[in-house]
């Protein structure tokens, strides 16, 4: 009978209980994990430089090369892989379904203290308890902080990858490593056909006991724990559709070394304007990738730069664009925005544009089956997709462009032009607590991203 995987990987991280994991599965007759193969420092174990005939060198001219060397080995043949290994390596085994995913977890409070204690005393395996060293932990916050992430960053993508190429894993936690219904439970998911009568013993768990009695500020340990938000109720959910990065629309200087990356909804005509009056010559638009990056190298300290707008004044301007325009296409999203999403548009301005602010929250949120067009889509997304292309070196705010764009222009050696701003009496005029909000609603992730304030406070 074939067995279920050609190999397996053991994902896992530092103090995890990943060694006692794979001594258990070593002592399986068909089972055998080659240890941190594609760690950089070693390959397999530490002072290992070779496996297989693959020393480091090779290993790092070609992992995949070692790869193939584990998955063509007899039996259920494995190794462990933690965030920091390399990297060119984590794609090939997460797309291969003959690989077999095992994920080993532990409160990463426990990890952090065995690692600080582990990095203390120069142990970090332990088979005789009379041999145990003692020390305690000192909780750096920052540290913690940066391990939580590194680890999430980390589980996150894998779990990602399992998803979208339809395949599962077997967890484990920490606190499983000695349950040996658990360990036979792990065998049968490999595919092997051994099992264990008892769980081996030869490593033993290091610094037992309280996790407060282990650290030397336990206070200040759980003064910053109490800061942390382990449910991630205040992140802010985005699901905007990713956005591509709309090249044609970038102007680039016809001779100065200035890039704009309009966003729709933005200032594109006052941007245009400027950029024409600054070099005496209209700025090149519609450029493709290709086209671009020409232009780039030529224009050697060139600054990219983007103008957000505020997004209620965004907003608004959307609005009156769409109760003004003609055609069918026009028509037809008034009816919608009637029909489906209750939007007064006969009625009062203040009331039209507060029913069009709500619809735009429900619509950045998927909650509409109209799709969210780049005029009011978040400037936060738009900016994400342009930065596939280009990074805006400068991110201005519209109310400061006059004098920021004077900036650029002394810095390539030109007098800057008047930057237009448009009036707001339209939007002041109907202007509300009420529609202030609605706009934060909508809007949250730019309000937060761009630092603005409400409109009546700007």
């Amino acid at each position: 009978m074939a067995t279920r995987f050609d190999a397996f990987v053991l994902f896992a991280e530092m103090r995890t209980g990943s060694n006692h994991l794979e001594e258990s599965l070593n002592t399986m007759a068909d089972i055998t994990s080659f240890g941190e193969v594609f760690n950089p420092v070693f390959i397999g174990s530490k002072n290992q430089t070779e496996l297989f005939g693959i020393d480091m060198k090779m290993r790092e001219s070609d992992p995949i090369a070692l790869l193939r060397k584990i998955v063509a080995q007899t039996g259920v043949s494995g190794f462990r892989f933690f965030h920091d290994h390399d990297p060119r390596v984590l794609d090939a085994v997460l797309d291969d379904p003959k690989i077999g995913k095992v994920i080993l977890s532990r409160n990463p409070l426990d990890s952090y203290v065995s690692l600080a204690i582990a990095s203390q005393t120069g142990q970090w395996r332990l088979t005789n308890p009379k041999m145990a060293k003692a020390a305690k932990a000192t909780f750096v916050g920052a540290d913690f902080d940066a391990l939580i992430d590194r680890q999430r960053c980390f589980r996150d993508r894998v779990q990602r990858q399992l998803q979208t190429t339809g395949q599962s894993a077997f967890w484990i936690g920490y606190d499983d490593i000695g349950d040996l219904d658990v360990l036979n439970g792990l065998a049968a998911f490999l595919g092997s056909k051994a099992r264990l009568e008892e769980v081996p013993g030869k490593l033993k768990r290091q610094n037992p006991g309280e996790i407060e009695e282990k650290v030397e500020n336990p206070d200040e340990m759980r003064a910053h724990l109490a800061t942390l938000d382990p449910f991630l109720l205040s992140r802010s959910v985005n699901v905007e559709p990713a956005r591509g990065p709309a090249t044609p629309t970038f102007m680039a200087a016809a001779d100065s070394p200035l890039l704009a990356l309009p966003i729709p909804g933005g200032p594109e005509e006052s941007l245009r304007d400027w950029l024409t009056a600054l070099d005496g010559v209209p700025p090149s638009e519609g450029l493709t990738q290709k086209q671009l990056r020409p232009w780039m190298r030529k224009a050697k300290g060139f600054v990219s730069f983007t103008i957000v707008r505020h997004p209620l004044a965004r907003a608004h301007d959307a609005f009156r664009k769409m109760m003004a325009a003609n055609g069918p296409q026009a028509n037809n999203l008034r009816r919608i925005l009637t029909n489906q999403h209750a939007v007064e548009l006969d009625g009062p301005p203040a009331v039209a544009f507060l029913g069009f602010l709500n619809f735009l929250g429900a619509n950045l949120n998927r909650q509409s089956s109209l799709p969210a067009a780049p005029e009011w889509a978040s400037q936060a997304a738009l900016l994400s997709g342009m930065a596939q292309a280009v990074l805006p070196q400068r991110l201005i705010r519209e109310g400061e462009a006059q004098d920021e764009l004077a900036r650029l222009a002394e810095r390539s050696g030109r007098i800057a032009p008047t930057f237009d701003l448009p009036g707001r009496d339209a939007l002041d005029a109907i202007l509300t607590e009420e529609i202030d909000h609605a706009c934060m609603q909508a809007y949250r992730r730019d309000y937060l991203g761009f630092g603005f304030k409400k409109w009546k406070n700007s």
